[in-house]
């Protein structure tokens, strides 16, 4: 174990400190009643522990703070990115090696998009980057069936109400036609789900394929199909920076 901090902490900032979860998620596996403290089965996210004396416990196991792993994935098409997920033919996390079991990503990916993802056991790091507030820019390709319009592109950077939301680019443009396709680049902050899915729908373009390249100042480059690297501290510095932390 780590050394523990001089006073008693939130059991949720504990647990993302250790690499359960994110903090929101470690927020829900409190409430639901998963996690015991010296024996005891606790259901208040703002109850506080002190890591040196009590024992806390998440599956049977006793939880310590670990070494933290920050990991740039290109995720292929055709793996869920929820560990959790009981019907998910291949997880993301069945790409990391024995020693980094217990990454979690940061924001998801649908099964059928591919690119960059960031991985991580730091749940502080997590919270901080994938919070909506911080409108962190991530840029995706975008190969649709259908025909584009420069007005269309224009109605989709003012925001389009869909189920409910407002669904917004930064910036779309059109990269390449060919006969049969065109390649986009979206530039997007929020993150809804299927979000621009949810924007080609719109405007009556079926998507071909869809690739995230880029996450702040984090970029997929030639990384391979299912291939990881460690994140740079000058990468983990500028995102911080981005969403107005420091390490």
């Amino acid at each position: 174990m780590t050394d523990s901090p001089a006073e008693p902490v939130r059991i949720a900032k504990f647990l993302a400190a250790a690499g359960i979860a994110s903090r929101r998620r470690c927020e829900d596996l409190v409430t639901a009643g998963e996690i015991t403290v010296n024996g005891n089965v606790i259901s208040a996210p703002g109850t506080k522990v002190d890591p040196a004396t009590d024992t806390i416990v998440w599956q049977g196991e006793v939880v310590t703070e670990k070494r933290k792993h920050y990991v740039v994935l290109n995720k292929p098409v055709g793996y869920t990115c929820s560990a959790g997920d009981a019907h998910a033919k291949k997880l993301v996390t069945e790409l990391f090696p024995e020693q980094h079991e217990r990454l979690f990503t940061v924001g998801r990916l649908d099964r059928e998009s591919e690119g960059l993802l960031i991985c991580t056991n730091d749940g502080d790091f997590a919270q901080i980057i994938s919070h909506p507030s911080h409108e962190i820019p991530k840029r995706y390709r975008v190969w649709v069936q259908g025909s584009v319009y420069p007005g269309q592109m224009r109605r989709l950077e003012h925001g389009i109400k869909d189920k409910g939301d407002v669904l917004k680019a930064l910036n779309v443009r059109q990269i390449k036609r060919q006969e049969f396709r065109t390649e986009l680049e979206f530039v997007i902050a929020e993150g809804k789900n299927r979000e621009i899915r949810r924007m080609c729908r719109n405007c009556g373009w079926r998507v071909l394929r869809l690739q995230r390249v880029q996450i702040g100042p984090v970029k997929l480059g030639q990384l391979d199909k299912g291939m990881w690297r460690s994140m740079t501290l000058e990468e983990r510095q500028r995102l911080l920076e981005l969403a107005g932390k420091t390490l």
